[in-house]
């Protein structure tokens, strides 16, 4: 067990303390998605409904700009020397994006005291499933962000895919309008979208609006991809390793 979980907790904390190092990104990552979010919420005169909206935008830029760390890694020869190495794969992905994820979790965190001015009171007892439901959509964009990094050669070519596919999933995922007012072809686009869910189950655990689909039907969905992703990363960690070999 221990040449599965040494491995995962070492490449964790190196992303911890590589995070630590740059400290400069914590306010360019919760600065961006704060004055988008004030913005529009004071010039539509309701900073609450756009909330979640925000403080996802801020957990995604989070966790993907920390997978951006894959195209350096590679470009520095440490990826390789990662999969090459006897460490599991499994374990050296999992490492990477707990390392990620913790980190667009605690600025997750960080957001949520603006929650006072947003209207949004969180009472003592439910900052446990606020915070995990912050993990989990934390973990699942890390996910994503890994897959798409692992094909990139260039940080140019990142955020341009970025700007293509993620801003356009924010966009219709209920962080700007909600389902029930949107267009017939949006409507179908935000129910498969996956970010949908996750701004409706931090509706459900802050008490706002716009909490449609349910709890279970958004924990669910928000996991199931969470889980598929890793294992993708898996898969495409796997494939690597064994042309790296050959």
């Amino acid at each position: 067990m221990s040449s599965f979980f040494l491995p995962a907790a070492t490449l964790w904390q190196r992303e911890l303390v590589r995070f630590w190092r740059q400290k400069s990104r914590v306010m360019g990552v919760v600065a961006s998605p704060l004055v988008f979010w004030l913005v529009i919420g004071l010039g539509s005169n309701d900073l609450g409904r756009f909330y979640s909206g925000a403080l996802v935008l801020t957990v995604m830029f989070s966790a993907i700009f920390s997978t951006i760390t894959i195209i350096e890694d590679r470009r520095e020869g440490f990826l390789l020397s990662m999969l090459v190495s006897p460490a599991p794969r499994t374990s050296l992905v999992l490492g990477k994006i707990m390392g990620s994820a913790t980190l667009a979790w605690i600025q997750g965190i960080i957001f949520l005291a603006f929650a006072p001015l947003a209207g949004v009171s969180i009472h003592p007892m439910e900052i446990l499933p606020v915070a995990g439901a912050i993990f989990l959509i934390s973990f699942t964009l890390t996910g994503l962000g890994f897959v798409i990094a692992w094909k990139m050669n260039s940080t140019a070519g990142f955020h341009g895919i970025m700007n293509l596919l993620l801003l356009p999933m924010w966009m219709l995922s209920g962080s700007l309008f909600t389902m029930a007012t949107a267009h017939g072809v949006i409507k179908a686009i935000m129910r498969v979208n996956p970010l949908t869910y996750s701004i409706s189950l931090l509706n459900y655990t802050l008490h706002l609006p716009n909490a449609d689909p349910g709890p279970v039907l958004s924990v669910t969905i928000t996991a199931a991809m969470g889980l598929l992703l890793v294992l993708a990363c898996g898969v495409l960690a796997a494939q690597k390793a064994t042309k790296s070999a050959a």
